[in-house]
């Protein structure tokens, strides 16, 4: 993932509350074997209504989403954060998210940001009544502005760190290849041991066990 520190964009303002998962993407495209290539079924069911807001020529390059109350309520399906970002989407603000989808949001390069509902209220109609109006999330010192208005709002320290530096769970695996490997060398003969010299892909995996 591309580090994030702060994103400055156009912002889109999505007046629904308690937007589920299954809503952001319905169940019957998840079962695709990738991580991208879902922007084309982001609110696949709302975008059939010509009216929609995404379907409006003024959200095109929105790159800010302002929801409503408890937004991505609903399944753990990461789909839901993953047709986000392929649309363009590097943050989500709302006054609430369900608790699973704030969490694949931040292991996926997808900043939430939770604002007090006023305030959520003040971007979206900013944004209504300017789509052109920009929007700055800032990581490094936590605050969100736009126009006049200036917020701070909080962000769980692991999460913040991820994303300030690019890592997802795995890159934060590789990164301790040298502890892990020294580690396996020193472990007794007779316990378990995979034969990999570095954490690089294993041709087999098969586990041979040495004996006592």
């Amino acid at each position: 993932m591309k580090p994030l520190m702060e994103h400055t964009g156009y912002g889109v303002a999505l007046r629904r509350s308690d937007v589920d998962t299954d809503q952001i993407v319905p169940a019957e495209y998840c079962k695709r074997l990738t991580k991208s290539g879902y922007a084309d079924v982001l609110f696949a069911g709302w975008r059939e209504d010509p009216a929609f807001v995404l379907n409006r020529p003024a959200s095109l390059g929105a790159s800010i989403l302002v929801a409503g109350h408890n937004f991505g309520t609903g399944s753990s399906r990461e789909h839901a954060v993953w047709a986000l970002r392929d649309w363009g989407f590097a943050a989500v603000i709302a006054s609430s998210f369900g608790d699973i989808f704030r969490r694949n949001a931040f292991k996926n390069g997808l900043l939430a940001v939770e604002l007090p509902a006023p305030v959520v209220a003040e971007l979206a109609d900013l944004v209504d009544a300017d789509p052109r109006s920009e929007i700055t999330v800032d990581l490094v010192d936590l605050e969100v502005r736009a126009g006049g208005l200036r917020h701070g709002f909080a962000v769980d320290q692991r999460a913040r760190w991820l994303l300030l530096e690019g890592l997802d769970e795995i890159a934060v695996t590789l990164v301790k290849d040298c502890a892990i490997t020294t580690y396996e060398r020193s472990r007794p003969g007779w316990l378990p041991n995979i034969r990999t010299t570095s954490l690089q892909p294993v041709r087999s995996s098969t586990a041979e066990v040495q004996p006592r």
